[in-house]
């Protein structure tokens, strides 16, 4: 099916990327988000400041409870300070509002990986390969985060 759609998108010229990428880098993150809140939440995570961050995306979410964008930045935030158990409370929350949220795939499988679970892991991995069309940065970074955790098992 995947080789199809591929060959059907070069031939209409359509090769665009369909896949949003993760945010790792001040580059990544989208422009103006038109809410200065997250605005702030994005830049305080560019630069590792953590508590800003979720201070800001708590903000955001607390106006905007279906804003499955602020609860997956709140997983990471949270899960780059070192609190794990409220990282996945926000990612399922995330999950729940949008399952086919590809950043909350990466990152919580990331999280699931910090935790040993690599059964998990694989889960949101599989669950990447149906979400994107073409292969999607946040697949291929969470297939790298598994295969560098099985080769350091080793």
């Amino acid at each position: 099916m995947k080789t199809w759609i591929v060959a059907m998108t070069l031939l209409l010229g359509l090769g665009a990327p369909l896949c949003a990428s993760a945010i790792d880098s001040v580059q990544d993150l989208p422009q103006a988000s038109r809410d200065p809140d997250m605005d702030t939440a994005r830049q305080a995570i560019s630069a590792g400041n953590w508590k800003a961050a979720i201070e800001h995306l708590q903000r955001v979410a607390n106006r905007d409870a279906r804003n499955a964008d602020a609860r997956n930045l709140l997983g990471y935030s949270y899960r780059k300070s070192g609190n794990l158990d409220l990282a996945f409370k926000h990612y399922n929350e995330a999950l729940k509002l949008d399952p086919d949220h590809r950043g909350t795939h990466e990152y919580i499988g990331e999280a699931y990986l910090m935790t040993g679970n690599l059964a998990k892991a694989e889960e949101h991995l599989k669950a990447l390969d149906r979400i994107c069309l073409f292969p999607c940065e946040e697949f291929s970074d969470l297939k790298r985060a598994v295969e560098n955790y099985k080769r350091a098992k080793r």
